[in-house]
């Protein structure tokens, strides 16, 4: 799992514009909740919006969630009145602020002077407020490692199908689906190039939605393949998606407690009780260094999502 604290197994999307959403998502088993000012929300209605999303995060119980606010791309002209608005407004109880279609390094440093600039007037610590950067474009994708070094605010790399399908001209209207004439998975170069940016900064790579909502088995399964790949999580849009969300981007039991044991036995082994050894049969199964590092990661993924092991290490006698 990638270093920074903040779990996203299942990131909710919740429209600025309804009030009722807004309070509905604060009983949700969602790990991040994200509230949307961009593409939910009609042009009319986004300075609406802005009022009702400062007052959600300054009057709403949000314990245990990761609180994100999605503002406008930088092409339009509500950008910076969001970003304005909801930190001084709310920048209390803010983790980050979400900027979608990022095409080049310079938007994410822009918002992170205007962070800068809003923190230190209203009183905050400088960097409080982090980055999640949404790809959404070939553009985007080309400049993703630029993106992911552009500030230390950045923590997560986020893939927005919707608008990339449409940027590339891609000839389907399900969003997030496989296509039935492509022989495979068309999504793979594209996840996977966000994954290589987020592991070698260290930041979550988090997949994007799935817009068949009421299809859970299909949006299972979409999931598992992100999930393989290493992606920490997914969106969500509807209630009904997010228990599959957190079980899919957890480990199995059988996983967990394994990776736990290997990491016990491993300690055990190359300590001097141990007989300071290097390489070790745990089980059927040969245990290294490198089986430590791997096994670090799913451990890491189930304390994250507070699994508890079934099974205990016990030295030979």
């Amino acid at each position: 799992m990638a270093a920074l604290g903040r779990p996203r197994r299942s990131c909710l999307a919740v429209p600025g514009s309804s009030v009722k959403m807004l309070d509905k998502a604060q009983g949700l088993p969602a790990d991040q909740v994200f509230l949307d000012l961009e593409d939910a929300v009609a042009p009319l209605a986004k300075p609406g919006a802005r009022k009702n999303v400062v007052a959600a995060l300054n009057d709403g119980d949000w314990a245990g969630k990761t609180r994100v606010v999605r503002v406008n791309d930088l092409t339009t002209q509500w950008t910076y009145r969001d970003v304005i608005e909801v930190v001084e407004g709310a920048g209390e109880n803010l983790d980050c602020i979400m900027l979608p279609k990022v095409q080049s390094a310079g938007q994410i440093e822009w918002l992170d002077l205007t962070l800068t600039q809003i923190e230190k007037t209203i009183g905050l610590p400088v960097g409080k407020i982090g980055i999640e950067a949404q790809i959404e474009n070939a553009a985007g994708l080309v400049n993703v490692d630029a993106i992911a070094t552009a500030s230390q605010r950045v923590e997560t790399i986020i893939f927005g199908p919707a608008d990339f399908m449409a940027s590339i001209n891609m000839k389907s209207l399900v969003v997030g689906g496989l296509i039935p004439d492509y022989p495979g998975d068309p999504y793979h170069y594209i996840l996977m190039r966000i994954l290589m940016a987020a592991r070698m900064h260290d930041l979550q790579a988090i997949d994007g939605p799935f817009l068949q909502i009421r299809d859970v088995d299909a949006f299972r399964e979409v999931a598992k393949r992100s999930a393989a790949l290493g992606f920490d999580g997914k969106w969500v849009l509807h209630p009904g998606q997010i228990d599959a969300a957190n079980d899919v981007y957890s480990p199995a039991q059988e996983d967990y407690d394994h990776a736990e044991l290997i990491l016990d036995a491993y300690d055990y082994y190359t300590s001097e009780a141990g007989g300071k050894l290097g390489a070790v049969m745990l089980g059927n199964e040969m245990i290294d260094e490198a089986s430590r590092k791997m096994a670090l990661v799913i451990s890491a993924k189930g304390r994250a999502a507070g699994m508890l092991r079934t099974t205990t290490f016990t030295p030979p006698a």
